[in-house]
């Protein structure tokens, strides 16, 4: 009794009288009624900024449906295309627009605004006029206010209306306007967004990504394998630094370092033209971009340095079982084999300059202090560090959010439905225990970062998330990186996805996956990415009855040659989920200049029977819990046993 006085003191001096809290009451309760605000998936996006960028403007489609129930048969496709072009691009649409020869920019304005202001009240609809006006842009808010709340359409209120439009073009604000109200149709369009995984990886702007998730209030991530690479890279660990890099090289993408991140990288360059500047590096030539000589010898030369720290890690690791990490040791250098699982195969590269085959995890001195550079680098990146920063602040491993419980990869599993045992750092864990446990070990290597020699074990775990056996985030049994390099059978690439992927077709193993998470099973789904759908082999982003989403399709232009389309995403609204296949994206000059969209169809999953309102959402039961503890402090009140101020 006596905490829950002080409880009640403590909220007196929020809401200070019985006038006050009645107010809040009444406030949170009209909240509660109030449309479910729509929830927007995403996943692997793998550095594709462009595409990225517009399926975030576009809503999946919900701009365009929003286009649609307005206006119907009232605009041309061409006119309805036009209208999306705008919301999207407002500033590039007009500037194209005002450059057109003989065109009447003034009048095409007037018409296009009144158009944006019968969407942008539909999209506000769901929302109070308090939460629009904060969205408002200060210079407009006034006069947006009277136009989204005044009704035209009653006699007394015409005239008043159109001057207000008709000033806005005469004093010369048309185009300002129009990107004020553009921009706030697709700010309240998606009221949460959830990425689920990779925003790093293959594509060459994850910076301008996460620079633009900065912006974002109502947002959560969760961790993707590629994601925990560059975690594990800003906080010092050796080996998530040379995959980052070799990567990098792999896919031409060292501006990412380098300029996005200024991460010096001419020092590398020149040990990489040291010791190999007379090998052709075969199958190191950049995937993506020009064809470069320097950078396939930097690939070269960063994997054997990858494959030698993973070695090392490896063996001062034995409990992580990643001994096929220690490849090096398994070459026999003078006939040029190696050999695995007592086979020997043949490779088809033998030139190891950096290797010395009596010691071959051995680091040269100068790859040694190259490391200790970098390592610095990364550790005293500021962007990086920021945008590691809002990783920690926004993600984690999972998500249980309105009954949906997003992960990136997995939960490991043995084939028989049993949940895997890990040893992480002091004991074995499973199922959800093993992503509490992993999650809070990631945050203490990040809390440590600033000493990179406390809890190697920590930092020494991120780097077996990355590619580990019984990583959630990884989801295979092995990363055959060696063998792919330098191994033509291709019976040696293969890497076996965890039991996980097939076991979850059936809706018991999903039952018990959302039992294991504290969640209801008949009304709860699981929302992967991390594993393509294979499209165009007829495979479905839909499984185990709808308990189960993929949701990666393709989004990085590396996987739409295997996957057929360009990526899968999820709204979620008050009537239901819906699931969008997008086209590859062209060009933002084709979307503005033509109406070029990404979305190709959606797919319902999931209808509502009843509208769902705020209400019945985990935001709904945490209003209604202060609700609760208002009305308490409204009796106190009344009782006399808090004094009003």
């Amino acid at each position: 009794m006596n905490t829950e006085i002080k409880y009640l003191e403590l909220l007196s001096k929020t809401f200070k009288n019985i006038a006050e809290t009645s107010t809040e009451i009444i406030n949170l309760q009209a909240i509660m009624n109030l449309p479910k605000g729509t929830e927007h998936f995403m996943t692997d996006i793998h550095g594709e900024y462009e595409a990225f960028n517009h399926v975030l403007r576009n809503g999946s489609g919900t701009i365009r449906n929003k286009i649609e129930e307005v206006y119907k048969d009232k605009l041309t496709e061409s006119e309805k295309k036009e209208l999306a072009a705008i919301i999207y691009y407002p500033k590039e649409k007009i500037e194209i627009m005002q450059n057109t020869a003989n065109f009447n920019v003034d009048r095409w304005m007037i018409n296009i605004i009144y158009r944006l202001i019968e969407v942008c009240k539909i999209v506000c609809s769901k929302y109070t006029r308090s939460k629009v006006r904060k969205a408002m842009p200060k210079d407009f808010q006034y006069i947006l206010q009277e136009l989204l709340y005044e009704k035209k359409e009653l006699a007394n209120k015409r005239e008043y209306f159109d001057s207000i439009v008709d000033t806005i073009i005469s004093i010369d604000r048309g185009k300002e306007f129009i990107i004020a109200i553009s921009n706030l149709i697709q700010k309240l369009n998606i009221d949460h967004l959830h990425i689920v995984g990779d925003i790093y990886d293959r594509g060459p702007f994850p910076h301008l990504i996460m620079d633009t998730l900065a912006e974002y209030n109502n947002l959560d991530i969760q961790w993707g394998n590629h994601d925990i690479l560059w975690i594990g890279a800003a906080l010092g660990n050796k080996a998530c630094i040379a995959n980052v890099i070799r990567i990098c090289c792999r896919y031409n993408n060292n501006d990412i370092l380098e300029e996005a991140y200024g991460i010096n990288l001419l020092p590398f360059a020149t040990f990489a033209m040291k010791y190999y500047g007379n090998d052709p590096c075969k199958r190191f030539r950049p995937k993506e971009g020009v064809d470069s000589d320097l950078i396939a010898q930097m690939h070269k030369a960063m994997s054997i340095i990858q494959f030698k720290v993973e070695g090392l890690y490896s063996e001062r690791n034995p409990e992580l079982e990643m001994s096929s990490r220690e490849s090096l040791k398994f070459i026999n250098y003078e006939k040029g084999t190696i050999t695995l699982d007592g086979v020997e195969y043949p490779l088809n590269d033998t030139n190891f300059p950096t290797v010395n085959p009596e010691n071959p995890l051995e680091l040269l001195e100068e790859e040694a202090e190259l490391l200790d550079k970098l390592q610095a680098l990364f550790l005293g990146s500021e962007k990086l560090q920021k945008h590691m920063q809002l990783l920690f602040s926004k993600g984690g491993m999972y998500l249980k959010y309105n009954s949906n419980l997003l992960f990136h990869a997995c939960i490991p599993m043995e084939p028989n439905g049993e949940f895997s045992e890990m040893y992480v750092v002091d004991g074995y864990y499973k199922g959800k225990a093993l992503l509490d446990k992993i999650d809070n070990v990631v945050r203490q290597a990040y809390y440590d970062r600033k000493n990179v020699e406390v809890n190697k074990k920590h930092r020494d775990l991120i780097w077996y998330l990355w590619a580990g056996r019984l990583s959630p985030l990884f989801g295979k049994d092995v990363m055959k990186t060696f063998e792919r390099y330098f191994i033509d059978d291709k019976s040696t690439h293969k890497e076996v996805k965890n039991p996980y992927h097939k076991l979850v077709n059936d809706e018991k193993i999903c039952d018990k996956i959302f039992e294991e998470f504290g969640l209801n099973p008949r009304t709860s789904h699981i929302i992967n990415g991390h594993i393509p759908v294979k499209v165009k082999e007829g495979e479905s982003p839909i499984k185990a009855n709808g308990k189960l989403l993929i949701i990666d399709g393709g989004f990085s232009r590396a996987y739409q040659s295997t996957t057929g389309i360009a990526g899968y995403t999820l709204t979620y609204n008050s009537y239901g989920i819906k699931l969008a296949s997008h086209l590859k994206f062209i060009s933002k000059e084709a979307a503005i200049k033509d109406g070029t969209d990404m979305v190709s169809s959606h797919i319902i999953v999931e209808t509502k029977s009843k509208r769902m309102k705020v209400k019945d959402t985990d935001i709904g039961k945490s209003i209604q819990s202060q609700i609760n503890d208002l009305k308490k402090l409204l009796k106190a009140y009344r009782i006399g046993l808090i004094k009003s101020n």
